[in-house]
């Protein structure tokens, strides 16, 4: 059984920081795709960055770029991606999902095939 779980949301001014974590069981690691989503009221889902586990090869969306860094532990075992992200801004105000799959397009939905349940980050 594949379960994401996020951890980490919260309330922020604009400006501050926040670190979203990503606890990944149930898969077999190795060439898993792993991302994060984020959906903001009223708008459709957005890809927001994304790491393949075993060539860390590291995507991000142009409006995320610079201020938010996507990052495995080193363990495995742990099977845990992190967003660390930084100077948020009023307009980075969603709920934020983790999202895992076999590969393909890194900013595609289609190409994640397990997704959590979210975490709320609010800027203000």
């Amino acid at each position: 059984h594949v379960q994401l779980v996020e951890s980490g949301g919260g309330s922020v001014q604009a400006g501050g920081s926040l670190r979203l974590s990503c606890s990944a069981s149930g898969f077999t690691y190795g060439r898993n795709l792993m991302g994060w989503f984020r959906q903001a009221p009223g708008k459709e889902r957005e890809w927001v960055a994304a790491i393949w586990f075993s060539t860390v090869g590291i995507y991000y969306a142009d409006s995320v770029k610079g201020r938010f860094t996507i990052s495995q532990d080193t363990d495995n075992a742990k099977n845990t991606v992190h967003l660390q992200m930084n100077s948020l801004k009023p307009e980075d105000t969603a709920l934020y999902y983790c999202a895992a799959g076999p590969g393909g397009l890194v900013s595609v939905a289609a190409s994640y095939k397990y997704w959590g349940q979210g975490t709320q980050v609010t800027v203000s």
